[in-house]
């Protein structure tokens, strides 16, 4: 049973902080932000962008791109942020309600900067046992930038954290665009390393560690040591994994749809994969929106035609906690039929 793309829909804010601006907040060199970090600018909220609205709004433009009728939808599942308007809160049936999904029923998902792929696997696996669900949106937003503190040097590597949203309109049957297979990794032994400290159980929020409700590496030598020696290898697992279920080998790639990264990292799996850099998009200008990059990098191939019939697509996600994870996808219409 095939399950398409039907159409994807990206909102992005208008407010954008400048590689330069990060610069000077954070007291480093242009240079190390523009090239070593790949951040030329990126998205930052507006005073209206909240979460489940910036997913309300990517959710809007997919369905109008898609031309179908919102009452057709038969679930939602909120793939944005757990930040979000409000601290315990469906954001997925408020989505549902402003998009007119009446007919649907939602739950949020979550796996950090992971969530899209993970969904996409979870939507595809539904769709398939449930002969009542055949209109399937993954929608939400994303502004965990709002956690990032400039002075802080062990958030170095987070200083790319956008803004935006992004949604994906899922149908059973559709002949296009067609998910594949997915693999996912998960990595426990990082599951505490980046937290935000205060604001939970452990630390409720007070007026005395407000200083403490923001991102922060617990222990910045020792992950940066073990996520060296795992990082690169799990991307490329995931990627290979994923290929290999689908039929398909690293050969078969036409586009690698990367999240945002350090620009030594995203060219090194290119190498390994033997792609050239015009089988990808950088989004230095963009920065990175969490698990929004891989519907950001589809719409973004398409618009520079860099996608047709028949491309075999991998989608590519990695998210604090760690997990890693890429789904294959067969793009247009299978060629020969």
């Amino acid at each position: 049973m095939q399950i398409g793309i039907i159409s994807t829909g990206i909102y992005l804010p208008e407010t954008v902080i400048t590689g330069e601006k990060i610069a000077r907040l954070a007291g480093i060199p242009k240079e190390i932000v523009e090239d070593k970090m790949g951040i030329k600018k990126k998205t930052v909220p507006g005073a209206d962008d909240h979460t489940c609205v910036m997913g309300v709004h990517a959710a809007k433009k997919a369905i109008s791109k898609a031309r179908i009728n919102p009452l057709e939808i038969d679930l939602v599942i909120y793939i944005g942020e757990e930040h979000k308007e409000y601290p315990l809160w469906t954001a997925g049936i408020k989505l549902q309600e402003e998009i007119g999904a009446y007919n649907a029923w939602a739950f949020d998902a979550a796996l950090r900067c992971g969530t899209t792929i993970m969904a996409l696997k979870v939507a595809k696996s539904m769709m398939v046992s449930d002969p009542n669900i055949n209109t399937v949106l993954l929608a939400g937003g994303y502004r965990n930038g709002d956690f990032i503190d400039y002075s802080n040097k062990r958030t170095q590597f987070m200083f790319n954290l956008g803004a935006g949203g992004g949604a994906i309109l899922l149908q059973k049957g559709y002949e296009r665009n067609v998910i594949l297979e997915s693999k996912l990794i998960t990595d426990g032994s990082f599951s505490e390393d980046v937290v935000v400290k205060a604001g939970g159980t452990k630390h409720p929020l007070t007026e005395h560690n407000l200083s403490l409700h923001k991102l922060d590496v617990q222990d910045f030598e020792g992950m940066k040591t073990r996520l060296e020696q795992k990082s690169m290898n799990h991307f490329l697992k995931v990627i290979r994994t994923s290929l290999s279920e689908s039929g398909y080998t690293e050969k078969d790639i036409q586009y690698l749809g990367l999240l945002h990264m350090k620009r030594s990292a995203h060219d090194y799996v290119l190498k390994e994969l033997g792609l050239s850099k015009e089988q990808s998009i950088y989004l230095e200008e963009y920065g990175h929106i969490g698990q929004m990059d891989q519907i950001l990098s589809l719409e973004l191939a398409q618009k520079e035609g860099k996608l047709k019939d028949g491309d075999i697509v991998v989608l590519v996600s990695a998210g604090i906690g760690y997990a890693w994870g890429a789904t294959t996808i067969r793009w247009g219409k299978e060629v020969g039929k």
